[in-house]
């Protein structure tokens, strides 16, 4: 049920309950990758270094290299890598590319509002029309 309260809230404040709740769950993430291509180390460079300054020690990150396991890459239906896979906290989101626009992941992994992000300027980011 949606509270009366909740409509008064400043984007602020919107965005400081987002971030407690986001603090308290725990992520579980998978990293499609293709060898050591520059593109691969890239994403993985660039998602650890997004999981360690807003996850720290609230989530797993498998990586998966698809020459080697082929067969998950099937089963997930990666159609291109690196591809990142947010499997938990629901719901399931995919993030295609090396990771380098970091406002991207955060929305894509649900730690910043999508109402936050884009307030000023869409300029990388799909529109919803």
């Amino acid at each position: 049920m949606i509270d009366s309260e909740d409509f008064n809230l400043t984007t602020t404040e919107l965005f400081q309950q987002a971030l407690s709740q986001s603090q308290e769950q725990h992520y579980i993430l998978r990293l499609y990758i293709a060898g050591t291509t520059l593109q691969s180390v890239t994403a993985l460079q660039n998602i650890k270094k997004i999981c360690e300054q807003h996850l720290q020690g609230r989530y797993e990150l498998e990586v998966i290299d698809i020459y080697q396991q082929t067969e998950d890459a099937i089963a997930e239906n990666i159609v291109a890598v690196p591809t990142l896979i947010k499997k938990l906290p629901m719901p399931l989101q995919k993030i295609i590319g090396n990771l380098s626009n970091t406002e991207k992941v955060l929305m894509g992994l649900n730690l910043v509002p999508k109402n936050i992000i884009g307030e000023e300027s869409n300029e990388g980011f799909p529109s919803s029309s």
